[in-house]
């Protein structure tokens, strides 16, 4: 009944993160406890040589992840949701969508996964003295200058595809500084892009003759607790198709999905770090301080509330793993066995622990796309094994989890043995973690670090941007983001922690030196059989 109150009040939050896979949406109350969920499963595709969602991909997804929710609500309170106490949208960062004066997508959005900006990404890096990786979105941008794309000339604003769809719910060209980081460069002494590095870029473009300037066609940078408009009659009628959900209700600033892993598992404080293992993996450690070198492994983005974060980011995760999991799963079904895929997963990741903590020599690459962490711009799953090696279930499953945090591993090891980055605690989420204390053990082996996983986590990013949500309109003057967090959110809640076993992280390790003498092999699959 208290629930039933709260939602017909509007004594709620609500959170949208567009995942790589799933669309999802959390409905929080005041203790900020979820209390009512929604999903829409997607994937994206290739056009061309682009991998893309199509905009009635996002708007018949967000759509129907809503009527999800409202569903749910319906089924659970038996009332109809007409309103919320504030609304926060969130998405994968990064991208490329480009559009013209009169709001039309000029390309197909380019998603984070292309891996087809290597040459404007090392120009920029060099200019700028500065880590641009491929996938930021001045990247892409700057690529489609040295490509001489036509529809340069047109742009008139660029944005993530969290503004994208706050932007047309709003009416508001805006971006949380944390989905921003992942544009451009920010300066965390003001919380805006970097004002050098935007001459340096303006100069680097000047010759082109465009009309538009570099500062106009970025969105506004907010950061968290600040207003960002709130949803209009033309943005609730987008949202919600039934008609019901009433306008007016206040935004807070649209995030990417590493600003809301790190709200979800309270990790925004410095020396803390998180890690998001899903269809792609990043780790990110709250810094004391900026990094001695420019490393191409190492992007730098910010915290929700704009303090400086190294991040590690790998395109590839779990799809792999998923993809074998699913084999065993046609496999039962052959026998005549439903499997359930929840009970599956636990059994062969709880398997997997019985192996050699090597993988018995065992290797295996999970690169459904390029990796630049490891130098690929295209990718091929591939197994590989000698005939001397341990070919068992349980190394064969272990290879794959250890192979989900390989490139992670090898970008985390220049943050530690280089520059001396210290971490007090790490906190794990998203799909790698859904079995308790599997994926986390094998984190810890792989980081040598404890890690830590909260009941919260697996909500996700779509709790991460409801909680942010919630911080915009409930927070007292003053109260920043850390102490609300701490305070309000989760009050003590630290986790349940794993420490990384000894013989776990020798065997990490010995994975690794064969990880990447094999690289070799995954090169050669790569340029003979990817078109």
């Amino acid at each position: 009944m208290e629930r039933k109150e709260m939602v017909q009040s509007g004594r709620t939050a609500l959170g949208i993160e567009f995942g790589s896979t799933r669309i999802k949406a959390v409905l929080v109350g005041e203790d900020h406890a979820p209390i009512a969920a929604g999903s829409h499963e997607w994937e994206n595709r290739q056009d061309g040589n682009i991998w893309t969602y199509t905009l009635d991909d996002i708007w018949t997804g967000l759509q129907d992840c809503y009527a999800d929710l409202a569903a749910n609500v319906k089924e659970q309170y038996g009332v109809t949701l007409t309103t919320v106490g504030s609304i926060g949208f969130s998405a994968m960062m990064h991208g490329y969508m480009a559009f013209d004066r009169k709001g039309e997508l000029l390309v197909p959005f380019r998603t984070w996964r292309n891996t087809i900006t290597e040459e404007a990404a090392a120009k920029l890096t060099a200019e700028f003295e500065y880590n641009i990786p491929q996938r930021w979105s001045i990247a892409h941008l700057y690529q489609a200058i040295l490509n001489q794309e036509d529809h340069v000339g047109k742009l008139d604003f660029l944005t993530t595809l969290a503004g994208y769809v706050h932007w047309k719910l709003s009416g508001e060209k805006v971006l949380g500084v944390g989905d921003a980081s992942g544009m451009f460069p920010i300066d965390i002494h003001t919380g805006d892009y970097d004002a050098g590095m935007l001459d340096k870029f303006s100069a680097l473009i000047a010759p082109c003759g465009y009309t538009w300037q570099i500062r106009d066609v970025l969105p506004k940078v907010l950061s968290a607790g600040d207003s960002a408009g709130v949803l209009t009659e033309e943005g609730a009628a987008l949202l919600d198709v039934s008609g019901n959900l009433q306008a007016g209700i206040p935004l807070c600033p649209p995030e990417g999905d590493a600003g809301t892993g790190m709200v979800a598992t309270n990790s925004i404080r410095v020396r803390t770090g998180n890690v998001s293992a899903g269809t792609s993996v990043f780790a990110m450690i709250v810094l004391e301080k900026e990094l001695r070198k420019v490393h191409e492994e190492i992007d730098l983005v910010t915290t929700p509330d704009g303090n400086l974060v190294a991040m590690v980011h790998c395109n590839n995760c779990t799809s792999d793993l998923n993809a074998w999991v699913g084999l065993f799963r046609e496999f039962a079904e052959s026998f005549g066995i439903q499997a359930d895929m929840t009970k599956l997963f636990s059994v062969l990741y709880h398997k997997a622990l019985e192996g050699d903590t090597d993988c018995g020599g065992l290797i295996s690459y999970n690169y459904f796309s390029g990796e630049p962490v490891t130098g690929f711009e295209k990718g091929c799953p591939l197994f590989v094994r000698t005939a001397k090696d341990r070919f068992t279930l349980a190394n064969f499953m272990r290879t794959h989890l250890y192979s989900s945090l390989a490139a992670l591993k090898a970008g985390l090891d220049i943050l530690f043995r280089e520059e001396d980055v210290q971490v007090d605690k790490m906190l794990g989420h998203g799909g790698l973690y859904k079995t308790k204390g599997v994926g986390q053990r094998i984190t810890a082996a792989a980081m040598n670090t404890p890690v830590s996983v909260m009941e919260t986590a697996g909500e996700g990013g779509a709790w991460g941007i409801a909680v942010l949500a919630s911080y915009m309109k409930n927070r007292e003057d003053g109260e920043t983001l850390g102490q609300y967090l701490d305070e309000k959110v989760f009050a003590g809640n630290t986790g349940v922690e794993i420490a990384p076993d000894a013989d776990d992280v020798k065997g990490f390790d010995a994975f690794m030196e064969r990880y990447k003498k094999g690289l070799a092999a995954e090169r050669a699959a790569v340029d003979a059989l990817v078109d």
